[in-house]
């Protein structure tokens, strides 16, 4: 029948138009700033990782960025109690972006992939997680911070770079 299939046309057509009307004109919303936590833990990843990517001076990369892959291990510990490291630190997943240095889960496994990955440095981690480092404190733990970089304690926490490492761990006391 010639009805049915110029009907079947236009059902498709119809199907299309909606399909693309609500795919390719609703803009994304605009990423909310890159906010520094200094609250005690836990810490989640932010949501709107692009800003804070860009707040850490680094480059957004796509989330296919694989070159240069190395695994650091990353072990957080606040009045003597473990902090989870969350999933997709560094990781935009409204945008498909990624840092050069970013969590896939919850292991404390930090992952460095893609350009510029072997400078990154522990600071700048911490800010793509938007929790306050320095030399003094960790979110709102500033009585003692401790980092230890392969079983060694460092003095320049905020520029330990990730990718000369295998372990490195954070304790810090309130």
């Amino acid at each position: 029948m010639p009805g049915g299939w110029w009907g079947a046309r236009a059902a498709l057509a119809a199907v299309l138009m909606v399909l693309l009307t609500v795919t390719g004109c609703v803009r994304q919303a605009a990423p909310g700033p890159a906010v520094q936590r200094s609250t005690p833990p836990p810490w989640d990843a932010p949501r709107d990782a692009v800003s804070y990517i860009e707040a850490a001076g680094l480059e957004p990369q796509p989330v296919s960025t694989n070159e240069n892959s190395r695994v650091v291990k990353l072990r957080v510990t606040v009045d003597g109690t473990p902090v989870e490291v969350p999933a997709y630190v560094g990781i935009d997943r409204v945008r498909a972006l990624q840092a050069a240095v970013h969590t896939h889960d919850a292991s404390g496994q930090v992952w460095l992939e893609g350009r510029g990955s072997g400078q990154i440095t522990l600071g700048q981690f911490f800010a793509l997680w938007g929790v306050r480092f320095d030399d003094h404190c960790l979110g709102a733990a500033c009585e003692r911070l401790v980092i230890k970089v392969d079983g060694a304690v460092t003095q320049a926490p905020g520029g330990v770079r990730l990718a000369e490492s295998d372990t490195i761990e954070v304790a810090a006391t309130s």
